[in-house]
């Protein structure tokens, strides 16, 4: 696997402060795509031992919520095995970190993949330029989903998402709660109209 850079403190792939993992390989090429240099799988650097120091100097901060995989797409071929193998890694090291996904790929396509085991939340779907709104949080494009992974996956019927503290849709960016927790969280199905809470997402 190959990788682009390390993001540390950052506040706009995932909830609270990361750390984020830039890999390099695409194959969705996305019209307007901000990181069109990370499509080759062969760009970047060798993810190695010094990469993965980097990463755990950075997770062991107690004020860094997790990790955000993106890029590129994790879910590339020349990264997928990697990153579960990493995610699984992760989770045992830091129970209490979150991982989130940021792929172009779509989550009907990608539900019974095992990677999604050790994924807090992913935000899935192509970068749309028609649909690009810049007030979205955690997305480029409407199209694109933030969803709960592990309460997706633990309903009978895993093809419908369940999306992450009620998606956000309609919160413009700015409203980050720093330091808010899964446990914090409200779910919603992604087929069920919102309607507006205040709970500790409502910022």
């Amino acid at each position: 696997m190959r990788y682009h850079n390390i993001t540390k403190d950052d506040m706009l792939n995932g909830d609270g402060l990361r750390v984020v993992l830039w890999v390099a390989g695409c194959e969705h090429c996305c019209e307007g795509c901000q990181n069109p240099m990370t499509w080759d799988p062969d760009g970047g650097l060798l993810f190695d031992e010094t990469a993965k120091a980097e990463l755990w100097n950075q997770l062991k901060k107690p004020y860094i919520e997790g990790i955000t995989f993106s890029g590129g797409d994790p879910f590339h071929r020349a990264n997928r095995e990697e990153i579960r193998l990493l995610a699984t890694e992760i989770k045992k090291t830091f129970p209490d970190k979150t991982i989130w996904l940021y792929t172009g790929d779509v989550w009907e396509n990608i539900v019974n993949h095992p990677l999604l085991n050790y994924i807090d939340v992913l935000v899935d779907g192509e970068f749309i330029q028609d649909k690009r709104d810049v007030t979205l949080l955690w997305k480029g494009s409407s199209n694109q989903r933030v969803i709960d992974v592990q309460a997706t996956l633990a309903q009978d019927n895993k093809q419908i998402p369940i999306l992450y503290c009620n998606d956000y849709d309609d919160i413009p960016m700015g409203r980050e709660t720093v330091g808010t927790h899964m446990s914090n969280k409200t779910s919603v199905h992604a087929d069920v109209a919102y309607l507006p809470k205040k709970n500790a997402c409502d910022a």
